[in-house]
């Protein structure tokens, strides 16, 4: 599953920014549009930290507050 930042993500984004401007929609707008698009697609966001330690401080982590 590709995330934001990854190559595959950002050769998706590329290729929708293409086929945006291909079909005469202006440099900005194209950039907008694939954004979106992805932003869209579930299986393109993160799925979150995938350790402990990317959960940020022990002393702060949602298991140890309560």
């Amino acid at each position: 599953m590709p995330e934001p930042g990854s190559k595959k993500y950002d050769r998706k984004r590329a290729r929708l920014r293409k086929e945006a401007e291909d079909s005469g929609v202006p440099d900005q707008q194209a950039n907008k549009a694939a954004d979106k698009t992805l932003q869209k697609d579930p299986s393109m966001r993160s799925r979150g930290p995938r350790t402990a330690r990317g959960l940020g401080p022990k002393g702060e982590r949602p298991e140890s507050l309560g």
